[in-house]
């Protein structure tokens, strides 16, 4: 009998991360990484503060090269090489190499599929016009980033009022360009509640964005496969660069084609220890579902902390050790300027249509003792179960020292408390950090108040 082999198919976060704990558990496993970009192991998140120019070289978004996993973990790591089809029965899968057209089988013992998430791109009139770009790859960064340095690009339009939407408006503010933005729902950030939103799009305002709320886009102008402008239900915006930041979807395409049942929004199905239905084929990352712990459903999300989390947990298992993952709360944070955002748990929509009642409360304080220079505002919202006081979810916007307020809710969330349990917690106090009664705190006897 041979040795036995673990192919990955992808090679960021989650794939690398499975490929190097399975290494560490099993030195005597084969372990070969199939990437079909340049880079193995980047920082995607990182992209709009290259773009920015808060990060001056490509470099530094890079955690380690191929040749690193190569020389230093024996992970053989092929980038330019995408796999094409995956033959369940054969226990194969047909990989190309990019670089000379060429295909082949090779063939697994174990397989992990790693394949991350694709940005949504609209399928409409002149959406394949030069100058417009998605945002999830260093490539896509590189090539935004000498367009910009170019010197000819002036306005640029971003689609779409999420994460990406927001952190490229920050870096094309910085680039000093005329920015506008088209959201089709009437405030941005739709993981935040509407009056939460409201406090963002302001931000967006205060920061020199022009918001054009509630417009559906339509089409792209274009001159000679140029993009020229975008097209909405109510106006035409002139733009050198249209940036897309409409979401991203489970990239899946391989996984279904091979029979792989998929689960939430397309994502690949997945048990506690990320293994799928098909036998000795593991799942892990921005394709595969995750579990919400607040909602008690499955749920999928694509952020890097969940797909190193799911990655190690896969590696784990695959090296001959055994671990789960548990789930998620849905905990995300950014910045825009210096408006800082965060969010957990379930927000309203959500909740109702969990048909659960609940109760909610706003609260407005300061990120520091009022009197302690530099304390900035902090809004607060937190929602609870009517009945059990079970804390369901909380949204954060304010200045520095506002999200990571986040992290306390989050772990709140995990433990299961009440709003109740919330008001005794034993937080730190010093007047250069918080007010006596924290901003999260105050929420909770806000909403306590109401229960």
């Amino acid at each position: 009998m041979g040795t036995e082999r673990l192919v990955v198919i992808g090679g960021d976060a989650a794939g690398m991360s499975a490929a190097s704990q399975a290494r560490r558990r099993r030195p005597e496993l084969a372990i070969t990484v199939f990437e079909r970009g340049p880079y193995t192991s980047f920082s995607a998140c990182g992209i709009p503060y290259y773009v920015g120019r808060l990060v001056d070289t490509e470099e530094k978004l890079i955690m380690r090269s191929p040749e690193k996993f190569r020389e230093r973990d024996g992970i053989d790591v092929r980038v330019l090489h995408e796999v094409e089809e995956i033959d369940t029965a054969g226990r194969r899968v047909s990989v190309r190499d990019l670089k000379n057209g060429t295909s082949a089988w090779e063939p697994y013992d174990q397989l992990l599929i790693a394949t991350g998430a694709v940005p949504l791109s609209p399928n409409l009139p002149g959406a394949d016009a030069a100058g417009i770009y998605g945002v999830s790859t260093i490539k896509s960064g590189l090539d935004i980033r000498r367009r910009l340095d170019a010197g000819d690009i002036k306005k640029v339009c971003i689609v779409g009022g999420g994460y990406i939407g927001l952190e490229m408006a920050e870096a094309l503010v910085l680039n000093g360009l005329e920015v506008s933005l088209i959201n089709s729902s009437a405030q941005v950030m739709g993981t935040l509640d509407e009056e939460m939103g409201a406090l963002v799009s302001q931000a967006l305002r205060d920061n020199g964005v022009t918001l054009y709320l509630s417009e559906a886009l339509t089409a792209f102008e274009t001159t000679a496969g140029k993009v020229t402008g975008v097209i909405t239900d109510k106006r035409t915006l002139s733009a050198d660069m249209v940036i897309l930041g409409i979401g991203v979807r489970p990239n899946t395409v391989l996984a279904e084609a091979a029979g792989i049942a998929l689960g939430e929004k397309g994502a690949i199905r997945v048990n506690e220890r990320m293994e799928t239905g098909s036998t000795g084929i593991w799942a892990a990352g921005d394709c595969a579902e995750s579990f919400h712990l607040v909602s008690r459903k499955p749920f999928h999300v694509a952020l890097g902390t969940v797909a190193n989390r799911h990655g190690r947990v896969a590696g784990i298992n695959l090296g001959g050790g055994y671990a789960t993952f548990p789930g998620v709360v849905g905990t995300a944070v950014t910045k825009l300027c210096q408006v800082e955002i965060a969010r957990t748990g379930l927000q309203e929509k959500e909740i109702k249509a969990l048909g659960l009642e609940h109760e909610s409360a706003v609260i407005k304080s300061h990120t520091k003792a009022g009197y302690y220079p530099g304390a900035g505002e902090i809004t607060v919202k937190l929602l609870a179960e009517k009945g059990s006081g079970r804390l369901l979810g909380g949204q954060i916007v304010g200045m520095e020292g506002s999200a990571k307020r986040i992290d306390t809710l989050a772990t709140a969330l995990h433990a299961g408390f009440t709003v109740e349990e919330m008001i005794n917690l034993d937080l730190g106090y010093a007047p250069p950090f918080s007010p006596v009664w924290d901003p999260v705190v105050i929420a909770a006897r806000a909403v306590a108040k109401k229960l």
